[in-house]
């Protein structure tokens, strides 16, 4: 009987995440390529080694192949999926835009299907738009898969964290908030089809659910990143939850889940939104993380590298509302607070 032909995937961006994800499929035996610029190539010519916090060992990633020109898709391999790895804030750039265009191209009429796997709201709705595809290939991922390159950053290192590997490796991550991906289920085929294939690897899981109620799952994590940038990155068992700032992101979070993009559901998560339990979920997910010191990576993250990102996610939350004739006023001050700051 002949050997069955693996999965192909291509990840667009070799970065952290992009990493992470690659080598995880591989342990499902998908035959993963990556689509990344010429000047990364260097890099992904010699192994990857990625160090887990779950163990605190480095594990050797080479089991994959790259492509460095976009043009090469409409001309070569099929792909079952294409993951779009990038941040929304580069997706939607000129050079993003082209790239999301080509990617198109080469899927229209075929049956390869596409994941952003961005944490956006609406990014499945507005790729749809722009490029035209078929409702039935392409689905929104949210991922909770942590990851960073150590030689790159330095984060504070606690016990059990082995330092001397740590900076051998290119990538260091963790998974321990659940489920690493979650799939949204506009298309439940897609969903089920890719949650197995992720889930073969043994090493993490897929979930699936609503698109609304990822959606309403991952609004209130921008707000409390930008609270907690405000307040530079405090425990959130230190955290005054009767503070201003606090105050001002709870009413916020209760703004963006009252749009009707969010509709029974947000209502549903407003009514059990207070500051305790907000807190206890954040001082959770810190906890989760460890020895992965959670606070410094979302300050090296969020306060920096995906900083401009997070900021229009708020101005789309803002535009959103005053187009519902809603005046959004914490959501605006919290901007406002975050805009000048970053002056």
């Amino acid at each position: 009987m002949p050997e069955k032909q693996a999965r192909r995937v291509l990840i667009v961006g070799a970065g952290s995440l992009g990493l992470v994800i690659g080598y995880i499929l591989t342990q499902a035996n998908v035959d993963v390529t990556y689509l990344i610029r010429p000047h990364g190539a260097e890099n992904l010519n010699r192994p990857q080694l990625l160090y887990s916090f779950h163990d605190n060992k480095l594990r050797k990633f080479d089991k994959y192949k790259f492509i460095t020109n976009p043009q090469d898709l409409l001309t070569g391999t099929s792909y079952d999926f294409i993951i779009i790895t990038l941040d929304g804030h580069t997706l939607k750039t000129e050079t993003g835009l082209d790239l999301v265009d080509t990617i198109a191209n080469a899927a229209r009429g075929t049956a390869t299907k596409v994941l952003l796997l961005l944490g956006l709201i609406g990014v499945r709705s507005w790729l749809l738009n722009r490029t035209g595809l078929r409702e039935d290939q392409v689905a929104a991922v949210v991922s909770f898969i942590h990851s960073y390159a150590p030689k790159k950053v330095a984060l504070p290192i606690h016990n059990g964290v082995d330092p001397k590997l740590l900076q051998q490796a290119d990538q260091a991550y963790v998974d321990k908030a659940g489920p690493g991906l979650t799939i949204d289920n506009s298309t439940p085929a897609l969903a089920e089809e890719f949650s197995q294939l992720w889930n073969a690897s043994g090493l993490s899981q897929c979930a699936i659910a609503p698109p609304v109620q990822i959606d309403a799952m991952v609004a209130p994590i921008y707000v409390i990143i930008a609270v907690s940038d405000l307040l530079d990155w405090p425990s959130y068992d230190d955290i005054d939850i009767q503070g201003d700032l606090w105050t001002l992101g709870i009413q916020a979070i209760k703004e963006i889940l009252g749009l009707s993009t969010f509709g029974q559901v947000g209502e549903q998560a407003i009514a059990i939104t207070t500051a305790a339990s907000v807190r206890d979920q954040f001082l959770g997910l810190q906890k989760a993380m460890y020895p992965l010191d959670w606070l410094a990576f979302n300050k090296y993250h969020h306060g920096g590298k995906v900083n401009a990102q997070d900021r229009d996610i708020l101005r789309n939350f803002i535009s959103q509302g005053e187009a519902e004739h809603k005046a959004m006023h914490s959501t605006k001050e919290l901007l406002k607070k975050l805009e000048e700051r970053k002056r």
